[in-house]
């Protein structure tokens, strides 16, 4: 089968197709025939060396992934079903999902019903399970609450603004680029702020006394900054690392948190997505309901997808066909 391997942390060069091996199904495990794979920052980060002691080269990257459950032993998981794959340890303590073939642990495996199309499908576990995860269990946003994302132009920002939209709330989201701004609002953002690295004051002009909740995708340089733009009783989740830094330098709580807003953070698997809530958002984009915007690929051309990626170029979900074109 094709696969995607990286030898060593590197540039996007250095994810290099080649022929290897048919993973071998064994119980317990699911065999994934792939048919498309998202890109995610978490793969990038793993690229740039910055995964941490538990990635072991040469390994396939891939968080997630999206096919047809091929084999399944010792599982109830229905073969030939269509099902979604995610974390886990994909990518990372194994071998993940930039493959034709993925074998995972069947806790990352989701059976899905869906007539969606591979791309789009392809396009969601692992953006929507953070999305949903984010505004369900991180903030708890109430329904018709008001919600700030931090970082709205990346695929995890675009996905909760239309989960928040759908859940009447009003939404405020940031870019750096001012010519990024008519694409948040085709997505149903009511405000879009140019964040030039302070922008509570700002989300305070838009919603006096500050919003209910708001999800931090930039990282560690805009959270303060970000806490700031709640009100007392509100949440801000820490979900994304878009900065590439994930550490707090001297943090002292009561002097970083203003008092009464609350900080949480998120970060979900395969078992945090309900079943329902992935076939339940599938069927709205499929019926054209949600509009949800992805950027193909074929298998060979992951270098340009990767530093697209790295140079955040697309404002979409990037995904990779393993079959036909792009």
């Amino acid at each position: 089968m094709r696969a995607i391997v990286l030898d060593a942390p590197g540039p996007a060069e250095a994810l290099t197709m080649r022929e290897v091996p048919r993973p071998e199904p064994r119980p317990g495990w699911v065999l994934l025939r792939v048919e498309a794979f998202g890109l995610n920052r978490s793969e990038l980060h793993t690229r740039l060396g910055l995964a941490g002691p538990d990635v072991t080269f040469p390994r396939v990257l891939g968080i997630e992934a999206a096919g047809v459950i091929e084999a399944a032993p010792g599982t109830d998981l229905p073969l030939g079903s269509k099902a979604v794959a995610m974390m886990g340890g994909m990518g990372r303590a194994f071998d993940g999902g930039y493959a034709e073939y993925t074998l995972v642990p069947a806790s990352c495996v989701i059976p899905v019903d869906t007539d969606l199309d591979w791309a789009r499908l392809g396009a969601l576990p692992e953006v929507l399970q953070t999305a949903w995860g984010s505004l369900v269990v991180g903030v708890d946003l109430p329904r018709g609450g008001s919600l700030l994302i931090r970082g709205g132009t990346s695929s995890v920002g675009l996905m909760a603004a239309l989960l928040a939209r759908r859940a009447g709330a009003t939404v405020i989201s940031t870019t750096r680029r001012p010519d990024r701004a008519d694409v948040l609002r085709a997505m149903g953002v009511h405000h879009v702020v140019v964040d030039d690295g302070e922008i509570a004051a700002t989300v305070r002009r838009l919603v006096p006394g500050g919003v209910d909740g708001a999800i931090e995708l930039v990282g560690a340089p805009t959270l303060r900054d970000t806490l700031r733009a709640c009100r007392p009783g509100g949440t801000t989740c820490f979900t994304g690392m878009l900065s590439n830094q994930w550490i707090v330098d001297r943090f002292y709580p009561i002097e970083f948190i203003p008092t009464g807003v609350r900080l949480t953070s998120y970060g979900g698997d395969a078992s945090d997505l309900p079943r329902e809530v992935l076939e339940d958002v599938a069927a709205a984009i499929h019926r054209e309901e949600l509009t949800w915007p992805v950027q193909t690929y074929a298998m060979a051309d992951i270098a340009r997808a990767h530093d697209d990626m790295e140079q955040n170029r697309v404002t979409a979900k990037q995904v990779v066909l393993t079959r036909g074109t792009t």
